[in-house]
């Protein structure tokens, strides 16, 4: 690799996917610098880490726990990662050839599911932060240290820190680009229904739009925590 890669990732009681998660990273291990933080799990995720991982230990809050792995990080170019999501084995390739073209970028979005809905919300999803240059943290956010630093990191809120640094750096107009390869996630924030998985989706639009027209975010948060 010409260009050095941190990948960060919060947890917080994770040990139902911790262990699948690092299988994932295995074909990663020695190319890049690996950090977990810890916003302080109650339950057995920092003990199931590989010692051969560095782990920090934060605050809950995803925003403030990635801010601490960023600082605490050495790369040029930093990768932001969700404990529920399988990277590919080429991630770190991938990365580095969108870094060619742009400060900013990706991963597509996709499920494990065999639901009309799931692969509806999979092309909303990637058609939305191609589109609108809105990035959410279970696409894999990745972009230069420099970049990262000069947004202020992500804004320390309650909810929706990733819906916010896209939105600013929309606002920079700085450009995003997606990798070839996608990353699949969990789909455990929906039912196990399409009924319910429908309600879900409309539930977070809802929530989003109520934030843009100012319902503040501490209610967002407690609605949010309600539909999941």
């Amino acid at each position: 690799m010409t260009v050095k890669i941190s990948i960060i990732v919060p947890t917080y009681n994770e040990e139902s996917t911790i262990l699948k998660f690092q299988e994932t990273l295995r074909p990663l291990n020695g190319k890049c610098e690996i950090i977990f933080v810890d916003g302080g799990s109650t339950d057995s995720t920092v003990d199931l880490i590989d010692p051969a991982y560095t782990v920090l230990h934060t605050g809950k809050g995803r925003a403030c726990q990635m801010n601490t792995g960023a600082k605490y990080s050495s790369g040029d170019v930093l990768f932001f990662l969700h404990c529920d999501s399988e990277v590919p084995s080429t991630a770190l390739e991938e990365i580095e050839m969108v870094m060619q073209r742009y400060q900013f970028g990706y991963f597509g979005i996709a499920f494990h599911s065999e639901s009309l809905l799931m692969s509806c919300c999979q092309f909303m999803s990637n058609r939305r932060a191609k589109i609108r240059r809105i990035v959410f943290g279970d696409q894999g956010i990745f972009l230069t240290r420099k970049l990262f630093f000069l947004a202020g990191g992500f804004p320390e809120v309650p909810i929706m820190e990733d819906y916010i640094f896209s939105l600013d750096l929309r606002r920079r107009k700085v450009k995003v680009g997606m990798t070839k390869s996608r990353i699949y996630t969990s789909d455990r924030r929906y039912s196990d229904t399409n009924a319910g998985r429908l309600k879900t989706m409309a539930q977070m639009h809802y929530l989003r739009a109520a934030y843009r027209h100012g319902m503040p975010l501490e209610e967002v948060a407690r609605r949010y925590r309600d539909i999941r």
